[in-house]
């Protein structure tokens, strides 16, 4: 359809095509959080740091994690459609989850207000961080709707192998953010509100982006994309692929609430400390995020296009290029570390407890890779249930009895955070083996797109 199709030519210049703007991307929309979480830790003290780093964020992620996870169906159909030269199916899918985005973030946005003191005490949260973490959440919860808009359109794109656009409108809304940021908490003094406010209104800048940007590309998506229709069995086909995984993002956030709730028990000291580390952890995540959502659109294209043979090639070319982005980042947290960490605070005991965490838990990404890249290539294919199950007893399930039966036992910071390197190595071996041998195998010879 268009020289945006990964169907032909070198693999891995393919997947570095789709990789380095998702990458740059993802950094870009990761710098929204880090941008807050660095200015709040300056200018309001590592109480904020703890409150908007620490259990807020990780409530945000749950609801907003299930919603892209569930959108994440349409940016596999849209791919598979594409992949077939199936321009009408693809223009009815997109539009359908245009506006799948717009319900959603509004039902979100609903249940989230209702929810948010509530999970702030399930999690434990200390009484001098609750008021603030409450605040932040509830702004931040303001900005759903322009936020879940601009992800799945930014998953449009990328489903026709166009991954640019979405960057360039990332970068003006990133730096827009940090404007705001300065503006509203160092300038006119609105507090730990002032960074959700700003966050916000530069989610609203990206929506307003994406959707011009589609509205620019009528020659791929048509002239009809934008009306917000929900057509029944093509949305039957996106929540079939993207509910397990939203289900999936939902049950990890929720193991990672439970991680949170023993760490809350440490202090505020470690609470701070935790939370910088995960701003500095997710720099790697958002690396081997990307080449997990590169492989998506790949599967997704070749498979659609019937091109088996090209989606086993880029599975294992993408695991490669990942190993090796992993030892390298992996190195230069370990040595960058404590300057890194003079980024969030001046504090010397929290940067302490940050360095112990850190050089416990970067030798063990390398065990990750194969979760992030083995299930995004058989997610491309339509099979998202078995991955997500995997995911579930592998890392979520894991990681909840590990909380339950090892550190009571064992009520040391470090056992809480062995859980990571647990489950990364445990799923890791099942994917693998699922990979080599699962029934989703057949789908490449047998393929069946359904008939919407």
């Amino acid at each position: 359809m268009t020289d945006t199709s990964t169907i032909e030519g070198s693999i891995w210049k393919q997947l570095l095509r789709l990789f380095f703007p998702i990458l740059l991307g993802t950094f870009f929309q990761q710098l929204y959080t880090t941008v807050d979480t660095v200015i709040v830790g300056h200018f309001l003290g590592k109480e904020a740091l703890a409150a908007v780093g620490g259990g807020a964020a990780l409530i945000v992620n749950l609801l907003v994690g299930f919603f892209v996870g569930l959108s994440s169906g349409a940016t596999v159909i849209i791919s598979q459609f594409f992949g077939a030269g199936d321009g009408n199916r693809m223009r009815r899918a997109i539009s359908t989850a245009l506006g799948l985005s717009v319900a959603g973030g509004v039902v979100l946005m609903v249940l989230g207000f209702l929810s948010a003191r509530w999970m702030l005490e399930a999690i434990g949260t200390p009484l001098e961080l609750m008021d603030i973490s409450l605040d932040y959440i509830l702004w931040y919860y303001t900005g759903l709707v322009p936020s879940l808009v601009y992800n799945v359109g930014s998953g449009i794109f990328r489903a026709v192998g166009d991954t640019r656009r979405p960057l360039y409108f990332l970068i003006v809304a990133c730096i827009s953010n940090i404007v705001f940021d300065l503006l509203m908490i160092n300038a006119l003094g609105w507090g730990i509100a002032g960074a959700a406010i700003a966050t916000v209104l530069s989610q609203v800048l990206s929506m307003v982006f994406v959707l011009q940007g589609l509205a620019r590309r009528r020659e791929v998506f048509g002239a009809d994309w934008y009306r917000l229709t929900l057509d029944g069995p093509l949305l039957k086909a996106i929540v079939k692929v993207g509910l397990p995984a939203g289900f999936q993002a939902v049950l990890y956030s929720l193991s990672n609430l439970i991680i949170q709730a023993k760490i809350n028990g440490f202090g505020t000291d470690t609470i701070a400390a935790f939370s910088a580390y995960s701003k500095l952890d997710s720099f790697y995540w958002m690396i081997i995020g990307a080449f997990g959502v590169a492989i998506t659109v790949f599967s997704g294209q070749n498979f659609g296009a019937k091109k088996y043979h090209r989606v086993h090639q880029g599975t294992w070319m993408c695991l490669a290029m990942a190993a090796v982005s992993t030892v390298l980042m992996c190195t230069f947290l370990m040595v960058a570390a404590r300057w890194l960490y003079g980024f969030f605070t001046s504090d010397q005991q929290v940067v302490a407890i940050g360095l112990r965490m850190l050089h416990f838990l970067v030798p063990f990404y390398i065990t990750y890779i194969s979760i992030e890249v083995l299930s995004g290539a058989i997610r491309g294919t339509g099979d998202s249930l078995i991955p997500s199950l995997m995911t579930l007893g592998g890392i979520c399930l894991l990681r909840v009895l590990w909380s339950i039966l090892v550190v009571p036992h064992h009520h040391q910071i470090h056992t809480v955070l062995a859980s990571y390197p647990v489950t990364w190595t445990v799923t890791s071996a099942l994917f693998f083996f699922y990979y080599k041998f699962g029934r989703w195998r057949r789908r490449m010879v047998e393929p069946e797109l359904e008939n919407q």
